[in-house]
This record gives C-alpha cells, structure tokens and sequence, in this order.
C-alpha cells in the first residue's frame, strides 16, 4: 500500500527546519548504507547523531503523533528517528530495496522495518528530478509532493530518487515497524478503518458500525505483535 498523507508538517513548522538545516553540515550519504547501496546511492545527508537532525526530528514525531491517518496506515510499534537528505547537481539513489532492520542510534534497540516514509521539505517547483520511485505489485509510480506532505510505502518496494538536475531537493525520511508486519493484512485494515470512519460521519454510532468496530479490533488483536 501506497499513501499520500498530506499537510503533515505545517508550512511554518517546514520553514523553520529548513532554516535550520541550511545552516549545518551534511556528509556523504553512503555513510548509511552498506557495500551494494553505496554502488548506487550519490547524495548529501546529515549524520545520524547530529544533534540538529534530532532535535528536528523530534518536531516530526510529534507532528505523526498527532496524525491519525499516519497510525491507521502504519500501525506504529516502533519509528526510527528521522533522518535527512539532500540532492542536487545530478545527484540521486539507484534502484534500491530498504534493509530489512536497522539499529536504533543510542537506544540498544533494533527495528524491522515494514513501512518506509518520505516527507518531503520543498516544494515540486524549487527542483526538477528527484522523483521519488516505487515500483511494486502494480506498477511504477513517481512520487514528488508539496513541502510538508509525506508518502508512505511498503519498505519491501523497490525504490529510487532520479537526479535532481536543477535546485536542491531536502526530504526527510524513516522507517516503521508496524504492529502488524503483512503489508496485505495492513491495507485491509486501513481500508475497514476508513470505511468505518466515512460510516460514523454519516449515520453515528449505530448498531451496523459498532458490530464492523469491533470487527476491526478483533482482526488487529488477532494480527497484532506488540
């Protein structure tokens, strides 16, 4: 599953972290990955122990928080802290799969990462290239949204950023360990939640969406590992 969730990030909120993160130092983003990544991988980011990327990151976690489209398509058990990118002069990301885990900077924890997230800091007009693409099940999509919209999307996918070749593309990114691994068991669950959420807009809580409510809770409780 593939999902758009706009506006997570407000226009002021996006102002600010760039301010703040035109002003620090970024290095070599092969710095992250391993030896086949580092073959095609050709970009900027800032070390994962910066203490700006953190206290930045921490202003997005607390934007997710308070998102209920994010949790009802993740299904959040553990989020990376968010990390950032840039890309500009013909820089980009080859075709490329996320690893399947990841160390958790500075916590002793591990995550196994189900869900990968783009959230992107500019808007479409200020670079060319650098769509984000996924390819999947269904096809290939280029993704390229306004500045504070996020995309979200299996970590399973391949993917890649094509090479901005006008401007600087600045997104952050992070992975999801979701209650509930199976990306196909996930988007059932969101599209009953959504449904759900349509029907109670429209009628209340009445005996039908109580009854398909609970539904939901037991198939999440059958499903979840927490």
């Amino acid at each position: 599953m593939m999902l758009h969730i706009p506006e997570v990030l407000t226009r002021e909120q996006v102002a600010e972290i760039r301010r703040r993160l035109d002003h620090t130092d970024w290095v070599d983003g092969r710095a992250t990955v391993g030896a086949q990544g580092a073959q095609v991988k050709q970009n900027r980011q800032l070390p994962e122990t910066s203490e700006v990327g953190l206290e930045l990151g921490k202003i997005i976690h607390a934007a997710l928080a308070r998102n209920p489209l994010f949790f009802a398509a993740a299904l959040p058990s553990r989020t990376m802290p968010p990390l950032f990118n840039s890309y500009a002069g013909g820089e980009h990301y080859g075709l490329h799969v996320d690893g399947s885990v990841r160390n958790i900077p500075g916590s002793g924890l591990s995550l196994r990462t189900d869900v990968s997230s783009t959230l992107f800091l500019c808007d479409p007009e200020e670079y060319d290239g650098g769509e984000l693409v996924v390819v999947d099940t269904y096809g290939t999509h280029e993704v390229k949204l306004p500045a504070g919209d996020l995309i979200l999307y299996p970590s399973s996918s391949l993917h890649k950023v094509e090479p901005v070749t006008r401007g600087n593309r600045v997104c952050s990114f992070f992975w999801t360990q979701s209650m509930v691994r199976d990306d196909w068991q996930r988007s059932m669950l969101f599209e009953l939640d959504q449904n759900i959420q349509k029907l109670r807009a429209r009628v209340g809580d009445c005996e039908e969406v109580v009854g398909l409510t609970g539904h939901y809770h037991n198939l999440l409780r059958q499903w979840a590992d927490v």
